[in-house]
This record gives structure tokens, C-alpha cells and sequence, in this order.
């Protein structure tokens, strides 16, 4: 029998809001396959759905589920079920669930497939349980089965952060940056002072190289320290005038 998911109370976040907001650079770009009607197009949607779930910039070849791509161009499965496979790939076992724990897969799974943060940790607790009893797999059914995942994106969308007003989006949260943006990063993490200037100095600095000089021990001597000893039989003599410390 398995355990039912524990209650939580929801809190407010900016999703279940209705917003007024002008659309602009940060309002999500929705992808829907009925807006792709020829087989080039659904790359775009297909590409779509690897930044949300895997949170890439670069899909390597090894990383790419060909079956469940052929599947949803020639629409033998809904998006929905291609959001599904992608997330129960043996790639993003290896990228994404292996190296993270419950309740870090928690925050994975809600954001990447329902668009949002958890509303608290009574939630995370609450699947962290679910993952620990039915599995990954059972955790992504729970989600895109949910009344939540339907009303948000149906059949045929990608999932996609609701209503960001700041901060990067949730697929985007480990980008990998180039030279320029990693040292413009650390230059701001080391302030005062700069990344630059901790490479002046550490060039600056000069090692004196030590030459290693072998040593022969074919010349030396070691010295005689045993004691000399009296021959047996001949007596000590004290002198009587001798005399001793007191204790």
C-alpha cells in the first residue's frame, strides 16, 4: 500500500496570482506543438523541452532521446509523454538523480515540471516521501498526472517558469560561462581587490629553484664512541677524601 502524499498548505507565490504585467525580455516563451506544423519547426519545441529538463546549454549527442523525438514529430505521443520520457531517461538518471538527494530532487522536479518553487519545506518533506516510497519514476508520474500540470500546461506545452519577475530562470540556475563572465564573477566575489590583481601578484612572486647536490659517504668516518671498560679482576679504589653529594 502506498503512502499518500502528506498535506501542506500552499503559500503565495507569484504563479497563483493573476498578474497585469507588460510582456517583455522576461515574459516566457511558450511552446506548443500545435504552433509546429512541419518537422524542422519541432527542433525548436524539442530543444525547448532539453533546456527545461536538463537545464543545458549544449545537449551532447549521448544525451538525446532519438525515439521519443521521431515520436512526438510524426505526434505518436503528446508533449506530455515526451516531457515524461525525458525526464525518466537513462541521461538525466546520470546527470541529474544520481548526484543529488531527495529533497534536492524535490526542488528539481517542481520547478523544471510544474514551472515553480516548493511553497515550503512541509512540501519537500511531503515528496521527498513520495520519491523515497514509489521511486523517481512514481514522482514524475505524481506531477505531470496532476491537476496542477493540466490546468498549466495540458497536453501540448512545455512546462516553463510561471511569472518570473527576477533572478535567472529555474533551467538556467547553473549556466556554464565563458572566460570573460567566470572572471567578471570572481572579480566581484574577491572585492576589494580583483581576480586580476591576484594574478599580478602570484606572477610577481619568484621561486628560488634549489639545485640538489649528491653527497658520498664513501669518505666518511664514524667516529669510536664505545666506553672503555676495566679488565676483570682489577679492583677500583675509592679514595677516602672522595666525596659525595647529599641527597
Amino acid at each position: 500500500m502506498a503512502i499518500p502524499l502528506l498535506e501542506y498548505k500552499p503559500s503565495s507565490q507569484n504563479q497563483r496570482v493573476s498578474g497585469y504585467e507588460v510582456p517583455n525580455e522576461d515574459t516566457p516563451r511558450i511552446y506548443r506543438i500545435e504552433d509546429y506544423a512541419a518537422g524542422g519547426e519541432v527542433e525548436e519545441l524539442i530543444w525547448a523541452a532539453y533546456r527545461q529538463l536538463f537545464s543545458e546549454h549544449v545537449i551532447l549527442k549521448f544525451y538525446r532521446q532519438i525515439n521519443l523525438e521521431s515520436q512526438v514529430k510524426n505526434k505518436a505521443i503528446t508533449v506530455r509523454d515526451f516531457i515524461r520520457g525525458l525526464a525518466k531517461s537513462e541521461a538525466f538518471q546520470s546527470l541529474v538523480i544520481q548526484s543529488n538527494s531527495n529533497y534536492r530532487l524535490v526542488e528539481i522536479g517542481l520547478k523544471r515540471l510544474l514551472g515553480r518553487a516548493p511553497y515550503n519545506k512541509d512540501e519537500e518533506i511531503a515528496w521527498s516521501i513520495k520519491i523515497a516510497t514509489l521511486g523517481w519514476g512514481g514522482f514524475v508520474d505524481a506531477l505531470l498526472d496532476s491537476e496542477e500540470y493540466q490546468s498549466s500546461f495540458g497536453e501540448n506545452i512545455i512546462p516553463y517558469q510561471r511569472r518570473r519577475y527576477k533572478d535567472r530562470p529555474f533551467n538556467l540556475v547553473t549556466p556554464r560561462y565563458a572566460n570573460y563572465w567566470r572572471d567578471k564573477l570572481e572579480d566581484a566575489r574577491y572585492k576589494p581587490g580583483s581576480i586580476q590583481d591576484f594574478f599580478k601578484m602570484a606572477n610577481s612572486v619568484s621561486i628560488r629553484t634549489v639545485t640538489h647536490t649528491p653527497v658520498s659517504t664513501a669518505n666518511i668516518k664514524i667516529p669510536d664512541t664505545s666506553r672503555e671498560t676495566k679488565p676483570q679482576g682489577i679492583p677500583v679504589s675509592v679514595s677516602p677524601s672522595a666525596s659525595f653529594p647529599v641527597r
